[in-house]
């Protein structure tokens, strides 16, 4: 662990893009797009135009040029040009799968150019879309901090990335990929950012005690050695202050005590360890501090309530359906007027 991390840098290290493609779309008024695509974390930001971000069990959520939506769960949604379309020309499907409403397939039509769909006409509303393969305990603890939609406005962030992955986007040059994987993490990091700082009553309490002097100190110091024999007067000592206001600020600010923190976390981690070919139980331990594979498998039983084996089992992330890889986005695409239903606009998958 470096010194110094803190846990959302943690947290986001479980959904790191990897095999990202960045996709922008063009979209000619009037468009509905229909998402069915399964995958846990997604993402929107309108580069020109407006949209409407219109989740099934939700309130329409309007996007303007810059602004950012991120979407939490497998549930369908539908983005569009109005609160109020007549149904998404265009569903996107996983594997690679996009159709119209009557079931045709509709991909082959899509391409413009590299990573772009749709119609360059004039007047034309620009999209990215993506969506993030979340695996593990990690990523999943992250997942459960957000709610089911959150946006963030352009004023709102520090990190403009639009006119960069604008421009990103359309080249096909060496180590391409390593920079749309990049810059996903850092739309990614940057959003949340911006969220949690301007919503502090809805932030994880962990983000919020990030920022206390003493509880604070004590969470960077948990994150960057967790295997380390921490007690709760060790950590009063490395935070400057006592014991007994370490124990009390910390249970107020994070909602439950250092130790039971600091257990929930070993567990999570080791979790995610034990997933990694070749991971025995006892390696796993040691690396994050117990002692051999009994004080492990005690720690699961006594906590969560199962086996680490049963564990596994019952948090085992099936794999995506066809190519559909871990970490890769879902770009729009518009429909051509020799579509089936034709005039409207739609997208598809990668």
């Amino acid at each position: 662990m470096l010194a110094g991390m803190d846990p959302l840098t943690e947290l986001l290290a479980g959904v790191r893009a990897r095999g990202a493609l960045f996709h922008q779309s063009f979209l000619p008024s009037p468009w509905a797009l229909r998402l069915d695509c399964g995958t846990p974390l997604a993402l929107a930001s309108m580069v020109h135009g407006t949209a409407w971000v219109l989740p099934d069990d939700g309130s329409p959520v309007r996007l303007n040029p810059g602004d950012v939506a991120i979407l939490r769960g497998a549930a369908p949604y539908t983005v569009a040009d109005s609160p109020a379309p007549s149904a998404g020309d265009v569903v996107l499907h996983s594997g690679d799968s996009c159709t119209g409403p009557d079931g045709a397939e509709l991909a082959a039509d899509l391409s413009l150019s590299t990573r772009s769909w749709g119609a360059r006409e004039d007047g034309a509303a620009v999209l990215l879309s993506g969506m993030y393969q979340v695996e593990g305990d990690v990523g999943s603890r992250l997942l459960a901090a957000l709610p089911p939609v959150l946006t963030v406005e352009q004023c709102m962030t520090d990190c403009p990335l639009s006119p960069v992955i604008a421009e990103e986007i359309a080249r096909d040059e060496p180590g391409q990929q390593a920079v749309l994987d990049r810059l996903l993490d850092l739309l990614l990091l940057a959003t949340l950012r911006s969220w949690f700082n301007g919503n502090e009553a809805h932030a994880p309490a962990w983000y919020r005690a990030h920022g206390d002097p003493v509880v604070g100190q004590a969470l960077r110091l948990l994150h960057a050695d967790p295997a380390h024999p921490w007690t709760v007067g060790a950590l009063a000592a490395k935070a400057g202050t006592s014991r007994a206001t370490l124990a009390r600020r910390f249970t107020a600010l994070v909602g439950e005590p250092p130790m039971s923190y600091l257990t929930d976390w070993r567990l999570t981690l080791a979790a995610d360890l034990l997933r990694t070919p070749g991971a025995t139980l006892g390696s796993v331990a040691r690396q994050v501090g117990y002692a051999d594979a009994f004080s492990l498998s005690a720690a699961f039983k006594r906590t969560r309530g199962v086996s680490p084996r049963a564990h596994l089992h019952a948090t085992a992330t099936p794999p995506p359906a066809g190519p559909t890889a871990p970490g890769r986005l879902i770009g729009a695409r518009a429909r051509p007027a020799t579509a089936a239903v034709a005039g409207r606009a739609g997208t598809t998958s990668r």
